[in-house]
């Protein structure tokens, strides 16, 4: 254990830290203002210099209140380590005390934005498992000040023991930014397009703001709607638009992959996993065994080729799940060998793998039918108010195609395998999904059903978890009623901690 600093005694943040508040502060207030400020010096040239004054005295003092309360915000941050607990006082106007029991922290993070890494320090992010967010976020310590003080809070655990051996210590994993490249190619690009049109959509609006307060708010449209109209007439630009829009998907999945996962490095400690990740934000952190809830490997017929898979990690989270994106963690451009070892340290994956698979009832495909049928008939009744031609009712024939391939390939991925101890469960379309769950993870368990599930005697099982839930849907009454019998049963008699 580091006991260079003291920590017994209420502490701050480094000095350096008044920069990273200031900076994040201002970077807080431009994003809500760039508009209105680049509507005031659109016409810069034209105030006076009466004006101009006005203009710069506040912009100034704003700037100067910005600094204020990021130096209050920094001067009221203050933190101990008191009796297993750690405690923290912060604020301006309200001022609140905040006191985490040892036992209650799941992972102390280390994170470094561009701003901290110039400055050369970093941020410290402890998380607990009740909490929907980041518990405490402190902003600017030194390297040593936050290593001594994970040190401190994890002594017990003795997670930490040997830090200073990462050095010489050979990784579990280590990806370079070519396999980062192969990586990124088997990423899901059509998540990756759609995030960026969703910022284009952002921008789009924001900028319609900006034309309306010129009294140009046709000006966008109607660019849009000249472009429509040569788009139509073109079947060459049609093509030209298809490719562009796969080169921006693969180029969209590279920079998230490249500046989320650049030099990935994983050491294996203790059963516990340390993940140092990331460029513009490097972040750092300890996946522990008993705080781990379930895994999910997934693969798709290119992983497969260049033989990797991925790793999903999640822990445990509070009711809010979405709010912390189920605080998953995940490892790429895993090999083969590595997955098996990954399943080994964790809950000895390996009995449930040798099981037949067991597949959901014929029922949840006609659900998915039926479904299907009445997102199509919405989709061909919203083609006919907007094109206003028949015509366009021929893209059924590439549509229901479509749609029918993709519900037999969900069909065919929904299977569920059953251990002793492990609950394994498929799912996917063209990822393929494999969540493994020890069954003393499970917190409850439910089953649903429907008014035409029970006429077909199926129902869901829900399986609830402190990191979400696993459903597996259209199971047989009867064997529905078996899993949830000995689901029960084996979280009942099991001496297993699940945190």
């Amino acid at each position: 254990m580091n006991n260079t600093f003291d920590f017994s005694k209420f502490s701050h943040q480094s000095k350096k830290g008044i920069l990273v508040i200031y900076g994040n502060l201002l970077y807080k207030f431009f994003r809500v203002s760039w508009i209105l400020l680049f509507l005031i010096f659109k016409d810069f040239s034209k105030f006076t210099d009466q004006k101009l004054i006005y203009i710069y005295l506040g912009i100034g003092l704003t700037l100067i209140f910005i600094l204020i309360r990021g130096y209050l915000l920094f001067k009221n941050f203050q933190f101990k380590i008191e009796k297993n607990h750690f405690v923290l006082k912060q604020g301006v106007f309200k001022k609140t005390n905040t006191s985490i029991s040892f036992d209650r922290i799941q992972n102390i993070n280390f994170k470094q934005n561009i701003i901290q890494q110039i400055i050369n320090v970093h941020e410290v992010n402890i998380e607990t498992a009740g909490s929907n967010k980041t518990e405490i976020s402190i902003k600017a310590l030194s390297f040593e000040k936050a290593k001594a003080l994970k040190s401190q809070l994890t002594s017990s655990k003795a997670v930490l023991e040997k830090e200073t051996e990462k050095v010489v210590e050979k990784p579990f994993l280590k990806i370079n930014p070519l396999e980062l490249l192969k990586i990124s190619l088997t990423e899901n690009h059509i998540q990756s397009l759609l995030i960026f049109v969703a910022l284009l959509i952002g921008l789009f609006q924001q900028l319609q703001q900006v034309f309306k307060g010129l009294l140009k708010d046709n000006l966008i449209a109607d660019y849009i709607k000249e472009s429509s109209n040569s788009f139509h007439q073109s079947i060459f630009v049609l093509i030209v638009f298809v490719i562009l829009l796969v080169f921006v998907a693969i180029l969209s999945s590279f920079v998230r992959v490249f500046l989320f996962h650049f030099n990935l490095t994983v050491f294996v400690k203790d059963e516990a996993f340390e993940i140092y990740q990331g460029l513009l934000t490097k972040k750092s952190f300890i996946l522990k065994k008993d705080k781990i809830q379930n895994i999910t490997i997934s693969t798709n017929p290119i992983k497969r080729i260049l033989g990797i898979s991925f790793i999903t990690f999640k822990q445990a989270v509070s009711g809010k799940v979405n709010q912390k994106k189920e605080k998953l963690i995940r490892i790429v451009g895993c090999k083969k060998e590595q997955v098996e070892k990954v399943k080994k340290i964790l809950f000895n994956f390996s009995d449930v793998d040798l099981l037949e698979k067991k597949y959901a009832h014929f029922h949840l495909k006609t659900r998915m039918y039926f479904r299907t049928s009445i997102f199509l008939l919405f989709i061909n009744i919203a083609f006919y108010f907007m094109f206003t031609d028949l015509k366009i009712f021929l893209s059924n024939f590439l549509l229901v195609p479509f749609f029918i391939f993709f519900i037999n390939l969900i069909y065919k991925k929904r299977f569920y395998k059953m251990s002793d101890d492990i609950l394994l469960v498929g799912a996917g379309s063209i990822e393929t999904h494999f969540t493994y769950l020890p069954f003393f993870k499970v917190q409850n368990i439910k089953m649903k059903q429907s008014f035409f599930q029970e006429r077909n005697k199926v129902v869901d099982l829900v399986f609830q978890t402190a990191s979400g839930k696993i459903k597996l849907p259209c199971i047989e009454e009867k064997e529905a009623i078996k899993i949830y019998d000995y689901t029960l049963f084996k979280v009942e008699t099991s001496k297993n901690s699940w945190m």
